[in-house]
Order: structure tokens, then sequence, then C-alpha cells
């Protein structure tokens, strides 16, 4: 359980995704260019074996804006997309399509 607090802490954020890079050293991981608002940011998403790179650019998603910044397999990440299991594999979150880049999720 968390309390409510440290669920306000969470900084939720719509995102369009601009750009989409296989990741160099693995199969299952995409590089993400992403407009959040009033900044773009690099993202790394193991999403590669369920959308290709046209599905996703220009797609609005919902990502953890306010995640400690991690290297996953030598790429910068800046946030986490959220996404669910699905049966053939992770199906992303997303706003409707007149949600702005950088619109708070609440």
């Amino acid at each position: 359980m968390i309390s409510f607090k440290d669920f306000k802490d969470i900084d939720l954020r719509i995102a369009e995704i601009k750009e989409v890079k296989e990741h160099p050293d693995a199969d299952k991981l995409y590089v993400l260019r992403i407009d959040v608002g009033d900044e773009e940011k690099q993202i790394v998403a193991g999403i590669r074996g369920t959308y290709s790179e046209s599905d996703l650019i220009g797609k609005k998603i919902i990502i953890v804006n306010n995640l400690e910044p991690a290297v996953i397999r030598g790429e910068s990440s800046n946030g986490m997309l959220l996404a669910v299991s699905g049966e053939n594999g992770p199906v992303l979150l997303s706003p409707g399509p007149d949600v702005v880049a950088g619109a708070p999720v609440k």
C-alpha cells in the first residue's frame, strides 16, 4: 500500500511519440523520443515485439514523467510509459485524440 501523498507525487503526463528507433543492443526494446509538452525526452520501452515503428509515430501515450533516469543497455531512459499485459504482449494506455501532449493525468 502507498499513501495518497505518495500517489500524488507521481507525475503522470500525456506524451506524443515523435521518433522511434530500434535499440542497438536489445531485440525487444525501442528507444523513443517523446514530446511531453514543455520538453522532449528519451525513454526506452520493451514494446518492440508488439508494435511497429509506424504504429507508434504520432501516438499519444501516458508516461511517468518524474521517474528517476536510468540507463537501459547503454541508452538513457527518462520516464516510463504505461501499458497493460495483453494476451499478445504489452498494450499501451492511450488517451483520446483531443488530449494535448504535456497534459497531466489526474
